[in-house]
């Protein structure tokens, strides 16, 4: 029952310290002559240091497309992405019945009034000039991405041979903003991409537009629309958009949609509407992310700083003191830990260059957990993965109930290693990175609920429900820990004096 009691130290303990007060007569203050807690607590070393990254796990609701100069590296980093539409359950009510349409085509078949995919880009998280003009391929895949494959940045449907040979080949010209829409006032452009021309499926039939081929088969094989698995394996794979031309900017993609129109009669009246797809969590949409590995490298190898930097560009690695917080109080609980990152700001790169934003959110997560963690659409748990927000030019975790201690992972890599050693002497040379965790930058959905009390005051919370790897463009250098200047963890032990 004592071990409850020791939550509640931690964090007002760790509260002292920051203080800088005396700790000596905290065990007095807490508990009573019989159970008195003896509170001590030291400081140990940690070791930090950059490591690239050849690419991240990037099946993700939003991706960016552009291609901009990197003012770090004086290297490019280009965004393309691939997406496949969903398509909602039991549909036949969205629709007419087949002796209804009017949109036929000179043989009296169904066809569609047109075709068009919309991107939505978000001005507000658009990095660079946005009245650059892009060219935007558009290529119709061949066959799905396979859902059961782990979809990572480096991944390219084009060298993987998915382009379908005869399919859809679209280009545009765009740029994310124009002197004709206010930025001021307007978050959010759209591209079209019109699929109006006649098409040839894979089968040899070939159909007015994109759309008469999706609407026809509905008819023909409703069987292909009951579920968004059905419309992707046997109607629409999806589609990989490349950037053919163009250089300055890297949006924000917040949606696509493909809407097919058509009309129809019912009850005497005529009815203009569409049906909609849309990209969403249910189907696969995945980010290809392209930079100069060679100049990543370069900057990992700078001995006066670590690197934060995205997208698919480099993690800091943290080697957290194992051995020795534990064994220097073997018979004591652990509290809590706290630990720091401290910013360095970003230099100037010249007059004309765009600062690169700075990470906001930032994961410590174990550094061989980092893979399936994302791979697995998990929450930070404050057991192995812990989340922060950038607060007084510092990530900090460890020392309020808003920032967790991270002495949990600490146990747990210890016990980790006890466990391994039971069996394996060679264990730790086995594993190098048991005592290791990365700093990794994070991009958080949250939704966000307002409940009204009996008194009619209303109070709002946000919860995290999905945490994805960064895919946007931001960079930060933190101090580096190394054995002649370390960076600091304060721990906090605990024991009962009898």
């Amino acid at each position: 029952m004592k071990l409850k009691f020791l939550s509640a130290i931690a964090f007002c303990a760790m509260a002292i310290i920051s203080c800088d007060e005396d700790t000596e007569t905290l065990g007095n203050s807490l508990t009573n002559e019989n159970n008195k807690l003896v509170v001590s607590t030291r400081s140990f070393d940690v070791m930090t240091r950059s490591v690239s990254v050849d690419s991240v796990f990037s099946r993700e609701r939003n991706c960016y497309f552009g291609m901009v100069r990197d003012p770090e590296t004086n290297t490019y980093v280009k965004s393309e992405f691939t997406t496949q539409f969903n398509m909602m359950e039991d549909i036949a009510g969205d629709l007419p019945n087949r002796e209804n349409f009017l949109s036929l085509d000179s043989q009296g078949k169904i066809t569609a009034d047109s075709c068009v995919i919309y991107i939505q880009f978000d001005l507000s998280e658009t990095y660079g000039d946005t009245l650059t003009a892009l060219k935007m391929k558009v290529s119709e895949l061949s066959q799905p991405i396979s859902d059961a494959r782990m979809h990572y940045s480096n991944y390219d449907p084009r060298t993987a041979g998915l382009i379908r040979q005869g399919g859809i080949q679209k280009q545009l010209m765009f740029s994310v903003s124009d002197l004709s829409v206010s930025t001021a006032s307007a978050q959010y452009r759209w591209a079209r991409v019109n699929l109006n021309d006649p098409y040839t499926d894979k089968n040899g039939t070939t159909y007015e537009n994109y759309g008469a081929y999706i609407l026809r088969n509905y008819y023909d094989h409703p069987e292909y629309y009951k579920n968004s698995y059905a419309f992707v394996n046997n109607i629409c794979p999806g589609f990989f958009f490349e950037l053919a031309d163009g250089i300055g900017v890297m949006a924000k993609i917040l949606q696509i949609d493909m809407y097919t129109y058509y009309h129809f009669q019912e009850d005497g009246e005529v009815y203009y509407t569409y049906l909609r797809t849309t990209s969403t969590e249910e189907v696969v949409q995945t980010t290809k992310v392209t930079n100069d590995k060679a100049a990543i490298s370069l900057l990992a190898e700078d001995n006066s700083c670590t690197y934060m930097k995205t997208p698919a560009g480099l993690f800091t690695e943290v080697t957290l003191p194992v051995d020795e917080i534990c064994t220097s109080h073997p018979t004591d609980s652990l509290l809590s830990a706290q630990i720091v990152f401290h910013r360095i700001n970003n230099l100037a790169v010249g007059e004309a260059a765009y600062s690169l934003p700075v990470p906001d959110k930032v994961l410590l997560i174990e550094k061989d957990s980092l893979n399936s963690f994302f791979e697995g659409n998990n929450l930070s748990n404050n057991r192995y993965a812990f989340e922060t927000t950038l607060s007084n030019n510092a990530y900090t975790f460890g020392g309020s109930s808003a920032q967790p201690s991270i002495s949990n992972l600490i146990t747990r890599m210890h016990e980790a290693k006890v466990k391994g050693l039971a069996y394996d002497p060679d264990w730790v040379a086995n594993h190098p990175n048991w005592n290791k965790a990365l700093l990794v930058p994070i991009d958080e959905t949250t939704v966000t609920t307002t409940q009204t009390s009996y008194y009619y005051s209303t109070s709002t919370t946000e919860t995290a429900v999905a945490l994805k790897n960064q895919m946007g463009l931001t960079s930060t250098r933190l101090v580096k820990g190394t054995a002649q200047n370390p960076i600091k963890m304060d721990v906090i032990y605990a024991k009962f004096k009898n």
